[in-house]
């Protein structure tokens, strides 16, 4: 097999074990999400989304980078980790481990790709972390919405995290709050999780 095939193929076997890492919120009501799921159904809400954000942004956005943010941006994880956003949102020193871990696994893992492919997935993954670009504050955005649906739509709720709406706003808004229509959705989401009782008002 030539080298750079051989180190695509060494890096497609690596990215196959997205499939291993747990999430924390529900797939089912009988399982946990993987980050291959995740990532995946990502794709498929920024896709569905992206006229809608084009509307609010009155521009053209990069539908192909946003699609390869949302495939690629946790494939660190598969040698980091998937720490809970509950557990870490207010620990700087556990953020600061975080971006150091998660970089040196982006580099070592990024750069043997062939060609230009290692320079654009680590530009891209270094885009989507930084969340300067409307295409990356709008891929977290959505990323951060995932997580609430999921718990929402498979009835896991947010007794295992203690969290009310007041908890789940100040988790939540910062990131959606980039587009009125990933607002609109979060608060659908949170409003039917209240009434349905997966999670207390505040």
């Amino acid at each position: 097999m030539q080298d750079g095939l051989r180190e695509a193929f060494d890096f497609i076997a690596f990215s196959a074990r997205l499939r291993e890492v747990e999430r924390h919120n529900n797939a089912t009501a009988d399982r946990k999400e993987s980050v291959a799921e995740h990532s995946w159904h990502l794709a498929m809400v920024t896709w569905v989304l992206h006229r809608d954000f084009e509307r609010e942004c009155g521009h053209a956005l990069d539908l192909e980078r946003m699609l390869k943010m949302c495939l690629m941006h946790d494939l660190v994880e598969i040698e980091a980790g998937d720490p809970s956003a509950w557990t870490t949102q207010h620990s700087a020193e556990h953020t600061r481990d975080k971006a150091r871990i998660e970089e040196e696994v982006a580099r070592r893992r990024f750069t043997p790709l062939p060609g230009d492919l290692g320079p654009e997935f680590l530009a891209l993954w270094h885009e989507y972390e930084e969340g300067v670009t409307p295409e990356a504050r709008l891929v977290r955005g959505v990323d951060r919405l995932n997580p609430a649906l999921m718990r929402y739509l498979t009835g896991q709720g947010w007794q295992d995290v203690g969290a009310d709406t007041a908890a789940l706003d100040g988790l939540q808004l910062p990131r959606v709050r980039v587009s009125e229509t990933l607002t609109a959705l979060y608060e659908e989401v949170r409003d039917a999780a209240v009434r349905q009782g997966l999670l207390p008002a505040s």
